[in-house]
């Protein structure tokens, strides 16, 4: 397929809500399989829509597991808490501490448009959590703490 381009934080795009997809079409399984070889080039473990320019409720996430593709996800259920650095695509040479549930449960639509859930726990809840962030227009540097820039570490 094709690599898109990632937008960086300053973006308006990444501060809107993305639109509920109305049909898993072809489109979408193309815009899909294009976040999926965009994620895996920029060596990331989640991609929403929006990071593409694409206002849609559509995430990527492949935490080592294989890849998961959600259109129109919502997060059922969540419990626990944990607290952890992370960092994103959209925003370079940035990470921070963030509080995320431990636990959570999605339900979305696979690429076949039938109705599933995806369970995570720690790295998983983490990254379902972050994505779908991106999708009300959200960043995780908005609620981390503990920022850390590429030059901190170099000065460390």
């Amino acid at each position: 397929m094709a690599l898109r381009k990632i937008r960086i934080e300053g973006d308006p795009i990444l501060r809107k809500r993305a639109k509920e997809v109305d049909a898993v079409s072809d489109k979408v399984k193309d815009l899909a399989q294009d976040m999926l070889d965009t994620m895996y080039h920029a060596q990331g473990v989640g991609l929403a829509a929006p990071q593409v320019g694409i206002l849609k409720r559509v995430v990527v996430v492949d935490i080592g597991d294989g890849p998961m593709v959600l259109v129109n996800p919502v997060i059922v259920r969540q419990d626990g808490e944990q607290v952890g650095p992370e960092g994103c695509l959209s925003v370079p040479g940035k990470a921070g501490t963030v509080v995320r549930p431990n636990h959570v449960v999605v339900e979305s639509l696979d690429l076949t448009g039938t109705r599933t859930q995806v369970e995570g726990e720690g790295f998983l809840a983490r990254a379902l959590c972050h994505e779908l962030d991106h999708l009300e227009g959200k960043l995780y540097v908005d609620i981390a703490t503990d920022m850390i820039t590429d030059e901190d570490e170099e000065l460390a």
